[in-house]
């Protein structure tokens, strides 16, 4: 009998599992709204032409090479993605109390922050909001964090931020409990504190002695400006926060495969920083030994070459752009077929997602009569719908609130 008779099967990743049923599906007409990337308008990935260009310059430069990069990363990523994130005017920057770390994308991102948190500091307990990126407790669970607790976030019946309901979850939280917030374009619901709320959340985690632990896996895609999207993180810091935040150039730079990231550590003594790297490197090590180069170094000359930075905030707002015009459209559409409910959410959400409220009978309803995929939370990504097929997930929609009632 082989010795790994004991191992159970695991459960499907839905994201994959969707995608994979709609490459699978051989309906004429499916629409798949699913896949967490953006999409032209023929539905097609994009290359930006900005990452092109870089590659261009780094095929033709023949002292590039394909060694090994140092444990923490390429240096001149990790400062320039440091900076996007906290601003050039940033004190601590300055003063040398904040540094970056590349790793593996968002995820990666995480999963170091979240073992340093574990292994160094002895955390051993994270919040994460209701609803949240399925892969927040995956990932907190194996980085060793024994108790993974949720606060309220999302209100159903106003389908917008519960934030009476939120602080009085992280009110009840143990002092030195991790919390993860979104830093713009919330995954799955695309609701976003304003700022008076998030000063709401900062004075709540101060008081209580909570740790700020940011994903931020899209600069750009709530309003198109990277600055005004990276609002929430350089708040905190301004109030004198220690933190971590995990960045993705996933999204905003398209580079998907690539697996590009960077966690920022920001710190209140600059003597504790190379301690602190000290162990990340050590974690690291013992992990994935070192980060891939090729994508590093795409941002990184996109990030200091100023006309291929201008071009590449011009591709953000291009592609924000877009989403809010589908959001604006697929609204339209709804309130023109006079479809049961309130779709105001539709607009007033922000960033590649929209929570749209429809239950999970509704949704495996439509995902089986009319081949149109998507989370089953009623998640939509917005860059899935196009001038070709708005109008058909539309009448789906109507089509379905009519005969399956909501909840």
């Amino acid at each position: 009998m082989s010795r790994f008779k004991a191992v159970t099967l695991g459960p499907p990743i839905e994201p994959f599992a969707l995608n994979k049923a709609y490459q699978l599906d051989d309906s004429s007409y499916k629409v798949n709204l699913g896949a967490g990337v953006y999409r032209t308008e023929k539905g097609q990935p994009w290359v930006l032409p900005c990452v092109k260009k870089a590659e261009e310059i780094m095929a033709k430069d023949e002292t590039l090479d394909h060694e090994y990069l140092p444990v923490l990363g390429f240096e001149p990523f990790c400062k320039l993605a440091t900076k996007l994130l906290l601003g050039a005017d940033c004190r601590k920057l300055s003063e040398g109390k904040a540094f970056g770390i590349q790793s593996l994308s968002g995820t990666g991102s995480l999963r170091i922050a979240l073992e340093f948190l574990a292994g160094c500091l002895g955390y051993n307990a994270v919040y994460v909001s209701i609803p949240t990126w399925e892969n927040h407790k995956l990932v907190s669970r194996l980085a060793g964090f024994r108790y993974i607790r949720e606060y309220r976030y999302w209100n159903p019946e106003k389908k917008g931020l519960d934030i009476e309901g939120l602080l009085e979850d992280l009110r009840e939280a143990q002092p030195n409990s991790v919390v993860i917030l979104h830093s713009c374009a919330h995954n799955p619901t695309g609701c976003d504190p304003t700022k008076e709320e998030w000063e709401l959340i900062a004075e709540c985690i101060k008081e209580h002695k909570l740790f700020p632990l940011f994903d931020a896996a899209y600069q750009g895609f709530a309003t198109g400006d990277v600055d005004a999207d990276a609002w929430a993180v350089r708040y905190f810091v301004s109030k004198g926060f220690e933190l971590m935040c995990a960045q993705s150039f996933a999204k905003n730079f398209g580079l998907y495969n690539e697996r590009v990231g960077n966690l920022t550590v920001v710190l209140k003594d600059a003597s504790l920083v190379e301690v602190v790297k000290s162990q990340f490197t050590i974690l690291i090590r013992g992990m994935y030994s070192n980060p891939p180069s090729h994508g590093a170094k795409i941002v990184a000359m996109v990030l200091s070459t100023e006309s291929l930075n201008i071009e590449w905030k011009d591709c953000i707002k291009i592609m924000a752009g877009r989403i809010l015009d589908m959001r604006a459209k697929f609204r339209d559409r709804l309130e023109r077929l006079d479809t049961q409910g309130s779709w105001k959410h539709i607009t007033s959400q922000i960033g590649m997602f929209s929570f749209t409220g429809l239950n999970l009978r509704q949704v495996e309803h439509i995902m089986k009569k009319y081949h149109i995929y998507m989370f089953k939370s009623g998640r939509i990504n917005m860059c899935g719908l196009n001038s070709e097929n708005i109008d058909y997930v539309a009448q789906s929609f109507y089509n379905t609130i009519l005969s399956i009632p909501s909840d």
